[in-house]
């Protein structure tokens, strides 16, 4: 096969694993934006509030990985197009930065998920000691996001209603959220018997949550290696082959 065969060839699949390169950067920009912004997000307002700065710190990770992947990508798209060997070089040493920086991500994902999940249920149980608190007005949308949860999910608590026997802020020991029965009163707290109370806790459904997104994570990551190391291997069988086309013009 002659060299210009191949570069074309060679060309058409670093465009390709290019964009999907690119697809997967974006994915990752549009979860870091998600946990930055999004205020109806449990996790997020969990853990973007106090001093526990947990959510901004994985945030601004993610969207610097993923505004590398898009500049990456244009580098890959204007160097196998354009066929400019510096361009080429530049992207594959991008390349091998990005591949050791999800390298880190997923090692730390899977060293600090359990410390996540325990920091998690923590500080669960902290928003329901604190629910109700007149002094705490700040933390509202917490409690609001509280309430979505409990009252969506037909739950109480995290592992089950006599949690919110801890919680001192009721007027009396038997009350306990309205989000926990089926009223739709606005208010913290209601006068109701324990049988017309949601009796199972939310710790399934919140955790199920958890592993989900962490899953999408890890997925992400994993899709991005796989594809980062086709695409290094691709570009440098590209620049070799520009290059001898370059030197030996009349074997094209």
């Amino acid at each position: 096969m002659k060299i210009r065969d191949k570069i074309l060839i060679q060309k058409f699949y670093v465009i390709v694993f290019n964009g999907i390169f690119l697809a997967l950067g974006l994915m990752l920009l549009i979860f870091g934006l998600w946990l930055l912004f999004d205020r109806s997000n449990f996790f997020s307002v969990l853990f973007s509030s106090g001093k526990n700065q947990l959510v901004p710190y994985i945030s601004h990770i993610l969207l610097g990985i993923g505004s590398a992947i898009t500049f990456t990508s244009a580098l890959g798209f204007l160097g196998s197009v354009l066929e400019i060997k510096r361009l080429l070089v530049t992207y594959m040493s991008f390349q091998i930065l990005i591949f050791v920086a999800q390298m880190a991500i997923l090692v730390l994902i899977f060293v600090k998920k359990e410390e996540v999940h325990n920091q998690w249920n923590n500080r669960i149980d902290e928003v329901i000691s604190e629910y109700g608190n007149e002094s705490l007005a700040e933390q509202e949308p917490v409690w609001n996001i509280l309430n979505a949860v409990q009252h969506k999910m037909e739950c109480c608590g995290r592992y089950n209603i006599t949690q919110w026997e801890r919680n001192k802020n009721k007027e009396n020991s038997t009350q306990i959220p309205c989000s926990c029965t089926k009223s739709g009163l606005k208010k913290w707290f209601c006068n109701v018997s324990r049988d017309s109370t949601y009796s199972v806790g939310c710790e399934e459904h919140l955790s199920k949550w958890f592993e989900n997104h962490v899953l999408i994570l890890t997925a992400i990551s994993i899709s991005l290696l796989i594809t980062q190391v086709l695409l290094i291997t691709l570009t440098g069988q590209l620049f070799r082959n520009i290059r001898k086309n370059n030197i030996w013009p009349n074997e094209s």
